[in-house]
């Protein structure tokens, strides 16, 4: 059997991450989880409502999330960057931080680098052909990749450090139920630890410590209280994109970075 080239590995991780991410945030819409009457809340919908369109909001996300398992189309990839994006922006919009937002970078910047790896959009026609993991591209579209997946680590890492040193109740919890008997100084700890990592990734990323961000994250995400092995799943986002870093680093120098909208109009993807 011919061995994998680094391309498809990082196509088919992505591919793999942007699966986990919209099955698992799909499994709550079914389970009609209660904080999203909180994001239906933002467009002036009443929870009697909203408890009725969660599953079929949660349906679509997992058929989306299957069909990028075995007929990975643009069209689709592209939606849920859009998608991604949007349910990440109604948790500040319903009130919570900011940093919600940016924690969930790997929702939306899976879907992205998997566009941008496979070339990115050139017309109408280009929206309805399936993605191919055989597909050649050159050095400077993975170039691109590796820019936005740095960024998307960034984000994703910055996010839930800031979360720690906000001392969110959730994570407080958390680490409570790991028996750390003071919660507060974990998580200034972990959130400062994030935080550097982050501005790490974004500066000067080093492969080798990628592999232990990777199994910091998967490991860390494990620990929700509730519906942990739903949580850990809509987090493939964030684990597909720092693996997909990895990958991409052994093509690419690890210096520079450009800036999101740049990764965008270099390879002619627009909103």
């Amino acid at each position: 059997m011919k061995a994998l080239t680094t391309e498809q590995k990082i196509h088919y991780i992505l591919r793999l991450a942007v699966a986990m991410c919209f099955i698992g945030h799909g499994t709550f819409g079914i389970i009609t989880k209660e904080i999203w009457c909180n994001y239906f809340a933002v467009f002036g919908i009443g929870k009697s409502m909203a408890y009725t369109l969660m599953p079929w909001v949660g349906i679509v996300d997992i058929l989306l999330g299957v069909t990028m398992l075995i007929f990975p189309m643009r069209a689709i990839a592209l939606w849920l960057v859009f998608w991604g994006l949007v349910t990440a922006s109604l948790r500040p919009a319903s009130g919570e931080p900011f940093a919600e937002l940016l924690e969930r970078a790997g929702n939306f910047g899976a879907p992205l680098a998997l566009l941008i790896l496979s070339g990115g959009l050139t017309g109408f026609k280009q929206l309805f052909s399936v993605i191919n993991p055989n597909e050649k591209i050159s050095a400077k579209a993975m170039e691109s990749v590796a820019n936005c997946l740095k960024v998307v680590v960034f984000l994703l890492l910055m996010g839930h450090g800031w979360l720690n040193i906000i001392e969110k109740k959730g994570l407080l919890n958390q680490y409570a139920s790991l028996g750390f008997s003071h919660p507060a100084k974990v998580a200034i700890f972990a959130g400062v630890f994030e935080i550097a990592a982050a501005c790490m990734v974004l500066i000067k990323p080093i492969r080798s410590f990628l592999i232990v961000l990777f199994i910091w994250k998967i490991s860390t995400e494990l620990f929700y209280p509730h519906y942990e092995v739903f949580e850990w799943i809509e987090r493939g986002g964030s684990y597909g994109s720092i693996l997909a870093l990895w990958f991409a680093l052994k093509q690419v120098p690890a210096n520079s970075i450009i800036s999101f909208q740049k990764v965008l109009q270099n390879n002619k993807l627009s909103f």
